[in-house]
């Protein structure tokens, strides 16, 4: 995997997509401790999505926005929409990821709009075909589906071919 370091002076924007209380039985009485995913992007060119887990949803938060931060992936674009289709799945969620003709919108639900956004997509068309609609593993399709992306200019060199012809 290849470590993406975003340049100095580009600002990431995160937001949380999802918090999931989990509670644990004592002799006391319960223990509470959160597990909260999110995505961070600057609006253009890179995502990532990371899980915090701590007792206190701020900490989960700043964990998340931590690993997030370690996992950045460029999206590849052609204008504002994507290249080409793609399928791509993580654990039971399948989503999948189509190209929109301009002034579409991103026509997603939330948590593949939030990546979709923070990636700077503003035309694309998603659907979740999986067989669950879990959060996590939606939004880890999502950036496997981002990973799969090929700009044309890639598929030209990897097919041997020059630009022009």
């Amino acid at each position: 995997m290849v470590r993406i370091t975003i340049p100095k002076g580009v600002e990431l924007t995160e937001r949380v997509i999802a918090i999931n209380r989990v509670s644990k039985v004592v002799k006391g009485g319960k223990r509470f401790k959160f597990s909260v995913l999110v995505v961070v992007g600057d609006g253009e060119r890179y995502i990532g999505v990371g899980l915090g887990k701590a007792r206190e949803i701020p900490e989960a938060v700043r964990k998340g926005i931590e690993k997030a931060k370690k996992n950045l992936v460029e999206v590849k674009k052609v204008g504002n929409t994507i290249p080409h289709p793609v399928i791509a799945s993580f654990g039971a969620a399948e989503v999948l990821l189509r190209p929109a003709a301009p002034g579409t919108g991103v026509i997603a639900g939330a948590v593949v709009r939030a990546i979709m956004e923070l990636g700077g997509v503003k035309d694309v068309l998603t659907k979740v075909i999986g067989r669950t609609s879990n959060p996590i593993n939606v939004a880890y399709a999502t950036l496997e589906a981002v990973k799969a992306l090929r700009s044309p200019d890639e598929v030209m060199k990897l097919r041997g071919k020059s630009e022009q012809a």
